[in-house]
């Protein structure tokens, strides 16, 4: 099931627009706080944002800069503001579609079908995942926490991303060296160790300390 997040100040479109979504099954997140729009955005790790662009606090054009911090989500934006400077600032903001409002259902559904099919190539892979405020970009293979961003290698982030996957879960060493090694041919025993000590090194550096910990004779896991 793909997951909408919707951040719309109008309770009456909100309500409307996750009533005719829910219907043609999609799961939808309606933003609660206005000034915490990036933190609900991570918590729901949505395949699609859609986004009115005149808001309480900061406006849509804010929201969407932030959001391209963290994640190639798309994002389709909503407004009566439709003229065509809103629409271009809009999609070079890094918007990925525009609908007018008052908005037509059938055309906000076909483009949203539209927009994850040229995104995820219906694999339904979330873009993002969370924990402890540190985003896993999926697409891009980084790490971004409190405004710091680090690249990992393909080893470190097959590591990370199970242990997100599976957070306040013990992951079995054999369960890691599966996903490692699955694209390799050979490798020596102690790579795994070797690695998890890499990564472990670049997330203290941003200030995740004991972020990653060791269950002697089990595994790892995040707490």
């Amino acid at each position: 099931m793909y997951k909408i997040f919707m951040v719309e100040d109008e309770e009456a479109i909100a309500l409307g627009i996750r009533k005719q979504l829910e219907a043609w099954g999609y799961q939808v997140d309606c933003v609660s706080d206005f000034h915490e729009v990036t933190k609900e955005f991570v918590a729901s790790a949505p395949h699609l944002v859609l986004l009115d662009i005149m808001l309480p606090f900061y406006n849509g054009y804010h929201w969407c800069t932030e959001i391209r911090k963290i994640s190639d989500v798309p994002i389709i934006f909503l407004s009566s503001a439709s003229d065509n400077m809103n629409i271009v600032m809009a999609m070079n903001g890094g918007g990925d579609d525009f609908i007018p409002k008052p908005v037509d259902t059938n055309v906000l559904v076909a483009k949203i079908q539209a927009t994850l099919r040229r995104a995820y190539n219906m694999s339904g892979q979330v873009p993002v995942l969370e924990h402890r405020g540190a985003m896993l970009n999926l697409h891009d293979t980084s790490l971004t926490y409190e405004g710091q961003r680090i690249e990992l290698t393909k080893n470190e982030f097959r590591i990370l991303q199970t242990l997100m996957e599976n957070k306040r879960k013990v992951v079995s060493r054999d369960t890691l060296m599966t996903k490692l090694w699955q694209m390799d041919c050979y490798v020596e025993e102690n790579t795994l160790t070797v690695n998890v000590g890499r990564l472990r090194k670049k997330l203290d550096a941003i200030g995740l300390k004991n972020f990653i910990v060791t269950k002697v004779g089990t595994g790892y896991i995040l707490e």
